[in-house]
Order: structure tokens, then sequence, then C-alpha cells
């Protein structure tokens, strides 16, 4: 029996390692979006860096621990890489790298730094483990609890723009690996934060099922603006041009009245200067 247990460990444990691996690499797109702009502005760097943190502190649970935790150490081990290769990519294109700074000193430097201080020099040997498990637990339900953000912005927005499907499911099925992983083991401190995992997972999929038709609905809707626009503007176009013809017109033909009107004071003060010139001839040669 603890032979087929063991098997079972070691099947979920590696489906765990696979799929956590693959929820590592989701992030690739946005640091190629930022590769293309040559600047991380607009992206955050917390999440890499409290990721870091995480795989750090569950890493530190593992070595302490010591019994059956291979697989917790290779797959955070590989996050510590990844997030770390994440984080140095963004501060090279990250136009202030203050902030992103003072986040892993005071996160990884001081934070992480003094948990294992404390623990070591504090804590007895043998209950090292069981302090470093119970600050995994509370800061694994922190960090599940965040996507509640996420949540509350689908269902205000009506909009999964912001919440991919395959990462929200991804998520959820390595939670079910590793609370059973956890499960069997007899480790409460990895089983009961992914129980909090999977809930959130399931509503997060649960949420785009409803709210993903709304996206299309309203991309269908945008389209039809420009072309009514369009239809309003071809009907009006030869009115407009028809009436600014007859405006033409009439301007014309009152220009060309006008004309003849200016014209006819200047004949008539020339032939009234003509007559008056021929009268006094005619009187000097009667006389």
């Amino acid at each position: 029996m603890a032979v087929f247990s063991g098997d079972w460990v070691l099947a979920f444990g590696l489906l765990g390692n696979i799929i956590s691996f693959m929820v590592y690499l989701a992030p690739m797109p946005t640091f190629y979006q930022i590769y293309k702009k040559k600047s991380s502005e607009g992206f955050q760097s917390v999440p890499y860096v409290v990721a870091l943190f995480s795989a750090m502190l569950w890493m530190y649970y593992a070595f302490l621990k010591s019994d059956n935790t291979t697989l917790l150490i290779t797959i955070n081990s590989v996050g510590c890489f990844i997030e770390t290769t994440y984080i140095c990519f963004y501060l090279f294109y990250a136009p202030k790298k203050v902030p992103t700074l003072k986040l892993i000193v005071m996160l990884i430097v001081c934070g992480f730094g003094l948990i294992v201080l404390s623990n070591q020099l504090a804590v007895k040997a043998s209950e090292r483990a069981h302090v470093v498990g119970w600050i995994c637990l509370v800061f694994s339900l922190c960090v599940f609890i965040a996507p509640l953000g996420i949540v509350r912005q689908v269902i205000r927005t009506k909009s999964v723009e912001y919440m991919p499907f395959l990462l929200s499911f991804f998520l959820t099925i390595s939670a079910v690996m590793w609370f059973f992983y956890g499960l069997l083991l007899k480790d409460y401190n990895i089983a009961i934060p992914n129980v909090l995992g999977f809930s959130f997972g399931v509503l997060q999929m649960v949420l785009y099922v409803v709210y993903k038709n709304a996206d299309k609905s309203d991309k269908k809707k945008l389209p039809e603006i420009p072309k009514n626009i369009i239809i309003l503007e071809e009907h009006k176009i030869p009115e407009l041009t028809e009436q600014s013809i007859d405006i033409v017109e009439i301007s014309a033909l009152l220009n060309a009245e006008k004309i003849p009107v200016a014209s006819m004071p200047t004949n008539d003060g020339i032939e009234e200067a003509r007559e008056h010139e021929n009268m006094p001839k005619e009187i000097e040669v009667q006389m």
C-alpha cells in the first residue's frame, strides 16, 4: 500500500512539475511585447518579484523538510531561474528601474533574508520546517486571494480581456495536482493553499464562460457605427452639391444682371457730354 501511495505521489508530483512549468512560461508573450517596444513601461514587475519570493520560500521549506520533497525542489528551482530571468529582462528595458529595485530589496533581500536568519537563530532545528511551512501557507493564501481584484474587474466591466482562459485553466489543474501531492504526503502546508487555488481557478473559468460572449457582441456592434455614418454621408453629399450648384447659378445670374446697370450711367454721361459740345457750335454757325 505504501508503494502504491508512493507511485501516486510521484505521478502527481511530476504532473504538478509539468503544469507549473507551463504556468511559468505563460508570461512569454508579455515579454515579447516588451522586446518589440524596447520598453517595459506600462507593465508591472510585482507579479514576477512575488513569484520569485514564493519559489525561494517553498524551496527553503523543501530543504528543511528533506523527505519526499525532491519534486518540490525541482519545480521551485526552475521557477527561481525563470522569474529571475523575467526580472532582469524587465529591468533592462525599464525606463524607471528604482521602484523594481526597491521591491526586490524589500521582499527578496530583507523579507526572505529576515525569515531565514530569524528561523536559523531563534527556532529549534526540529521546529524550523513547521514554522516555515506556516509562513508558506499564509503567503500562498495571500497569493491565491490576489486574483479577486481581476474577478471584480471582470464582473464590473463584463470583459475577460485581462483574464486569459488558458492561464486560469493551467493554474486550476496545477492546484489540483499539488493538492493531491500534499494530501498523499500528509503535508497540509502544501495541500490547504491549493484548495483555495482550485476554488478561485474554477471561479475564473466560470466567469470567462459567462462573459466571453459579451466581448464578442460588443466587438460585433462596434463596426456598425461607422457604416451608418458613411451611409448618411453618402446621402447628404448629393444634396449639398446640388444646393451649392444652385447657389452658384443664382449668384452668377445676379452678377450678370448687375453688369448692364453699372455700365448705363457711363454711356448716358458720354452722350450728354457730346450733345452739350454740339449745341454751341450750332449757335455760332447761325450767328
